[in-house]
């Protein structure tokens, strides 16, 4: 039977394949508009009889319209809600919970990426959710009534869904990973910080986190941009009587403004305007700053690819910056220590400055600051374990590089999925699909014992001739650079 019970009323999902369902857009809060908008996620309203979850639900607003997945429609408001993979309801089989990229604006757990099939067929039951994104979830509101975070907070309610729910459908609530890939993954490592959270989950899964976080003066600056592209005061007032499609218009005008400045600093380059913010309440600190004893008791896995920042030069959201003097201009504009370019110099002695500025970018953005939290969470005494994605292909059109996102389908066994012929370079070959059946099990075995198949002193280089530790010398490039002083 695809019927499944939970504790606001039955599902029923659809199969998608003989041996696994899909229970699809089941609300795990209430929709946060109305008098909810800008507050904490509220409990989903019961419902009576059987509720049909055979499609995803609304994704959250945003202005993006991605290959395979759905787009936002103003109205749409039953926004937060999940999605599970499972075998069936026998059984008490390790949970994995994915929280999707997409630099805090953009993305749902609708993407084609994200299906559950291989996974479950691993061993697992998968949960994927949405959350609030862009102003909705990470816009600062004044007044108490206004939490920053507000999209952790529906990541935790998930959380908490899922340990009231998922036994129903064949999952151990004692036995949570939660995972997410660069906006995702940072959402991951700020749960591992939060007090809200704890308990919540057992395992971290982190692919590519992006930092630092946002600090509360960042934040207001940003609400006060897109309150006055908006056409409304700074005011809790003011930003309720905008719509979500006004605050999603006046966000990406106020991007669109500030790739076109440059005097507008680090933002000229690849204007992010949310993320977490470190308001000492929600989010006590960075997770790079949080103290050891706030840091969740979990083990880690932590991965980044070896040339993130090529993608985002790939789909033109990064600036093109070709001259030593606008390279310069660029480690200014970051406040990144006067050693760090010359270092990449020496690290790649023939490399254009497009390239320099790519790998510096990539590498400050999601490598570092991926290490870094393995770091720190090592240091503070838990398992971690690191693995880089380094897989290339060589086609007619050139080098497909290991770049942001590539290794995300070869995690969730989707490389034939047509929408990742271009994060993958084309059709997978047999050597892709040995590559992801190594990383699929890597991920089910971690989230079954804490242990995805190598040890916690080596570093596993996926896509590499040879797999073991390697790919560590642009560590060395950055250790004058603070994160403390480094401008998102």
């Amino acid at each position: 039977m695809d019927l499944f019970l939970t504790a606001n009323g039955q599902v029923r999902g659809r199969r998608t394949a003989s041996d696994v369902v899909a229970v699809l857009g089941v609300p795990y809060a209430a929709p946060p508009f109305g008098p909810d908008r800008f507050k904490a996620p509220r409990p989903a309203p019961a419902w009576h009889g059987v509720r049909e979850c055979v499609a995803f639900g609304p994704i959250a607003p945003q202005s993006a319209d991605l290959p395979g997945a759905p787009s936002w429609s103003p109205g749409d408001e039953d926004v937060l809600s999940l999605n599970v993979w499972t075998g069936g309801a026998d059984g008490a089989r390790p949970v994995l919970v994915w929280i999707h990229g997409g630099a805090y604006t953009f993305g749902s757990s609708a993407q084609p990426d994200f299906d559950g099939t291989a996974l479950v067929r691993a061993g697992l039951v998968v949960v994927t959710l949405n959350y609030r994104l862009g102003f909705e979830g990470f816009g600062q509101v004044p007044g108490g009534d206004h939490p920053a975070n507000r999209g952790l907070l529906d990541q935790i309610a998930a959380l908490e869904w899922v340990r009231d729910n998922i036994a129903a459908f064949g999952g151990d609530p004692a036995d949570v990973t939660v995972a997410g890939q660069s906006a995702g993954a940072t959402s991951v490592a700020c749960l591992t910080v939060m007090e809200r959270a704890r308990g919540l989950f057992h395992r971290a899964v982190a692919h590519s986190l992006v930092g630092p976080v946002y600090s509360r003066q960042l934040a207001a600056d940003t609400a006060r941009l897109v309150a006055e592209a908006a056409g409304v005061p700074v005011t809790a007032e003011g930003l309720t009587a905008s719509s979500p499609d006004d605050l999603v218009r006046a966000s990406d005008r106020v991007a669109a403004r500030l790739r076109d400045d440059p005097a507008a600093g680090a933002r000229y380059y690849d204007p992010v305007l949310y993320g977490p913010v470190a308001d000492g309440d929600v989010l006590p600190a960075d997770p790079l700053d949080a103290d050891p004893a706030d840091r969740a008791d979990v083990d880690l896995l932590v991965c980044h690819t070896t040339e993130e920042y090529w993608l985002l030069d790939a789909v033109g959201s990064s600036k093109k910056i070709t001259t030593d003097g606008e390279l310069a201009a660029f480690a200014r504009d970051f406040g990144l220590p006067d050693d760090l370019v010359p270092a990449y110099r020496a690290l790649r002695p023939h490399a254009p400055v497009l390239d320099l500025y790519l790998a510096i970018f990539g590498d400050m953005s999601f490598a570092e600051y991926s290490s870094r939290f393995a770091d720190r969470h090592a240091e503070a005494g838990r398992s971690t374990y690191l693995a880089r994605f380094a897989r290339k292909r060589v086609t007619e059109g050139g080098v497909v590089r290991p770049w942001h996102c590539a290794d995300v389908p070869f995690a969730f066994g989707v490389l034939d999925v047509p929408e990742m012929a271009f994060l993958i370079g084309g059709p997978p070959t047999p050597e892709d699909h040995d590559l992801s059946r190594r990383m699929v099990r890597a991920w089910a075995d971690f989230a079954a014992t804490g242990e995805p198949g190598w040890g916690t002193d080596t570093v596993r280089i996926w896509g590499a001739a040879d797999e073991g530790n390697a790919y560590d010398g642009f560590r060395a490039a950055w250790r004058t650079a603070d994160y403390a002083d480094i401008h998102p």
